[in-house]
């Protein structure tokens, strides 16, 4: 079942289901030539830490924009490669479209291309799609799902309410700066287990009812948008540190439920403003 985007009629949201839909698709198709092959051109923009971007990158969110170009002209664009486009619709569509680029450079496949419907209040609808193992996650207008490899299957977050029974993911091990690397010290050593290097996958993982918390700083937009309406139309909470919306980037406390986004974020919400 669909349920239709505030304002918009039910053929309208199911368009903005199927032009999602074709952006991910076209996103497969120009990045998987590219995954795992030993030619494959990468370049530098970070200042500092190592932060690559690739061909596949550039390749990947020209293709979705051209979808958008085709299918939904006059909505506004965010995304990480290119400038933003403004638009007149009050919708934006916030893309990444390699989440995990040092995943991918590496052969692994826990990067991800994220795609996000929004307007001022946050994203409405997500997906979060895994290109190499086949995997999408679906999330927003009343649809929790993920299809793959195995089929087609409901996406609910679990109900682990104690933080001594979670796991944990977080990307790197030196989260953020160092009193947002001790906040996030102060959950982990509280769980019962804690992993590193997931990307995007670990927020598709937590909406899968596998894992149960998912903590980052110094994130983007594009980084965030799509993981929170999966993982919230999955059952969960995503917020910032204090609790607040987070769709415009900064630090992420993405929880299974409320009962453990409230144990965690005390342990959070005193880190100090960077």
């Amino acid at each position: 079942m669909t349920d239709p985007l505030p304002g918009a009629s039910l053929s309208e949201t199911t368009d903005l289901i199927a032009t999602a839909h074709a952006m991910a698709d076209a996103a497969r198709a120009a990045i998987l030539p590219h995954f795992r092959n030993a030619g494959l051109a990468t370049d530098d923009k970070g200042v500092g830490r190592f932060d690559p971007v690739t061909e596949a990158d550039r390749a990947a969110e020209a293709a979705m924009r051209a979808v958008l170009a085709e299918r939904r002209p006059h909505d506004a664009i965010l995304g990480e490669e290119e400038a933003a486009t403004p638009g007149i619709t009050g919708l934006t569509w916030v893309i990444d479209p390699i989440d995990g680029t040092r995943g991918f450079i590496s052969g692994t496949p826990t990067w991800g291309v994220l795609i996000a419907l929004s307007d001022a209040d946050g994203p409405s609808y997500g997906i979060i799609d895994q290109p190499y193992i086949g995997e999408r996650f679906e999330g927003g207008f009343g649809r929790a799902r993920v299809t793959g490899p195995q089929g087609e299957a409901p996406l609910a977050t679990r109900g682990t309410a104690d933080l001594a029974q979670a796991t944990l993911f977080t990307t790197f091990p030196e989260v953020g700066t160092p009193p947002e690397r001790a906040g996030f010290e102060a959950v982990r050593d509280r769980v019962k287990l804690t992993r590193y290097g997931m990307d995007c996958y670990a927020y598709a993982l937590l909406a899968a009812g596998q894992v149960d918390l998912v903590i980052e700083a110094g994130l983007a937009a594009y980084d965030i948008s799509a993981p929170i309406a999966v993982i919230e139309a999955a059952g969960g909470v995503v917020t910032d540190w204090k609790g607040r919306p987070v769709h415009e980037g900064g630090r992420a406390l993405a929880a299974a439920n409320p009962a453990l986004h409230a144990a965690a974020l005390a342990l959070l919400k005193d880190v100090p403003d960077a």
